[in-house]
């Protein structure tokens, strides 16, 4: 009893320093969100026609601590069950991905149906059961293994009218109930470590690379620079698309997503000023730049050289503007230092050619340069959370200080212009991590990886963001009240053991 009334007790200081701020100080179309995707919620990997990814391919193989997505948290079965915790939680939009080796098993051609039923439901169970608003990534760094067999994936060119015709059949099945769609996850990120680092699918990087990996194939010194080069190339055909086929009839939006950390300088000399500059723009201004301004940054250009894809004007053009909204996810700030040793390597890659080094510390000051630099495009937070041991607590504290901090820092860069119109929390429930299996959680809800049936059980931070969601200005005593009779009636055995 004492350990649930210091609970209470410090929940209450927590709530109450939350009255700077409260859900009805944000726009009324702004949405507040969860994230997962499909490799990582869905399991059924072998059911119904699916056939495997990269992420099935590089998982299997023993890469993440013997884990997989196999069964994930068997989100294509419970499905129903998550989107009432949805409903539950208060949740007003919800971020997920669909498995393009579950829709076209062979990468292209025919439709499974089974997969294309599953979709449906999980879109229809949203809308019709609990008002949820479906915003739907195309890639999440799982492309049908067939295509990486075929021709090598994202290193071919062959991959930009593939993605097309994936994406359009996803536009044609699912537009009319679809109003937010993202092309591409972290795109910038997914190269990084699939085509450079090597500790991500497909794992290819020149041997041994940054991380000590020996890569049966791949070159870190170009791979991921052409990568990245058809990706942004297929999001640009994918977007022109859906703005010439399908926009003025469904009335959707689309856009791409890309992981952002904020780079500062570690100290105020002008070396170091640049490298955090640099990092920026190689981190992001990567992805972004030949999106808003149709080429890459000059310090890409310069460090990397002819290793750098040149875009055709005719490509420049109709890649420069395709898009109606960027999705950033954002977990951390970093200092840059100046690492000009870097650039003497011979045989250089992404993290060479940057020329910085790290450590940790902002996302008005993100959102704050997308306005200057980029034109303060719509953006939308995708994925922001606190990585945390799995079943360790459910008592997850930190997170819930981590994201009160964030979202009055979002509120913050909203009074100051930012054109931010939404906010996903990463994630619904905890999930197969991409980067370490099993091991850590970033969930709402715990997944009882031991219990036949997966029970979903909410941990604090789960009850203090529906608390947040629920909760107006003028029922803020109330609320806090309320919140507090919710926690009193958790099972002890979860929470007070």
């Amino acid at each position: 009893m004492l350990r649930l009334l210091v609970l209470l007790t410090n929940l209450a200081v927590l709530v109450l320093s939350a009255d700077k701020f409260s859900r009805d100080d944000f726009p009324p179309d702004f949405v507040f969100g969860a994230s997962t995707s499909a490799y990582q919620i869905e399991g059924a990997a072998n059911q119904d026609g699916r056939t495997p990814s990269i992420w099935d391919t590089f998982a299997q193989a023993g890469n993440m601590h013997g884990a997989t997505g196999d069964t994930a948290c068997d989100g294509y079965h419970k499905y129903k069950e998550d989107v009432q915790l949805m409903r539950d939680t208060g949740l007003e939009a919800y971020r997920f991905s669909i498995s393009w080796s579950r829709l076209l098993p062979n990468g292209r051609g025919t439709i499974n149906p089974k997969g294309l039923q599953y979709y449906n439901n999980l879109i229809n169970e949203l809308i019709s059961h609990a008002g949820i608003q479906p915003h739907v990534t195309l890639h999440h760094s799982d492309l049908p293994q067939t295509l990486e067999d075929e021709y090598g994936g994202w290193i071919s060119r062959k991959s930009v009218k593939d993605f097309e015709a994936y994406a359009d059949v996803c536009f044609r099945k699912f537009g009319d109930r679809v109003p937010y769609w993202t092309t591409f996850n972290e795109a910038n990120v997914f190269v990084m470590g699939g085509y450079d680092a090597g500790n991500l699918p497909p794992q290819r990087c020149s041997s041994p690379s940054p991380y000590g990996l020996n890569c049966s194939r791949g070159n870190s010194s170009i791979e991921p620079y052409l990568a990245a080069h058809h990706i942004l190339l297929a999001h640009a055909s994918a977007a022109r698309l859906y703005k010439n086929k399908y926009q003025d009839r469904q009335h959707g939006f689309i856009g791409i997503n890309v992981l952002a950390y904020w780079f500062v300088p570690l100290t105020n000399s002008s070396d170091d000023q640049i490298a955090a500059q640099r990092a920026n723009d190689f981190f992001f201004g990567w992805i972004l730049d030949p999106l808003v301004f149709g080429e890459y940054p000059d310090a890409m250009k310069k460090n990397v050289g002819s290793r750098m894809p040149i875009f055709t004007t005719a490509e420049s053009n109709w890649i420069k503007g395709s898009f109606d909204f960027l999705g950033v996810n954002h977990y951390s700030t970093s200092y840059a230092k100046d690492n000009p040793s870097s650039l003497k390597i011979k045989k250089r890659d992404f993290f060479a050619d940057m020329a910085v080094e790290f450590s940790t510390w902002g996302l008005q000051e993100l959102l704050k340069y997308i306005k200057r630099v980029y034109g303060n495009p719509p953006v939308y937070i995708h994925e922001n959370g606190e990585r945390m041991i799995r079943n360790l607590t459910l008592e997850d504290w930190p997170r819930v200080e981590y994201l009160h901090a964030y979202i009055g820092s979002l509120l913050d860069a909203l009074r100051n212009g930012s054109n931010t119109k939404g906010y996903f929390i990463w994630s619904l429930l905890d999930l197969f991590e991409l980067l370490d299996g099993f091991e850590s959680g970033y969930g709402l809800y715990f997944v009882d990886l031991d219990d036949p049936d997966l029970k979903r059980q909410p941990k604090l931070s789960a009850h203090w963001y529906s608390h947040f969601l629920k909760r107006s200005k003028g029922m803020r005593l109330h609320g806090l009240t309320e919140l507090g009779m919710n926690l009193s009636a958790l099972s002890r055995s979860h929470f007070f053991q």
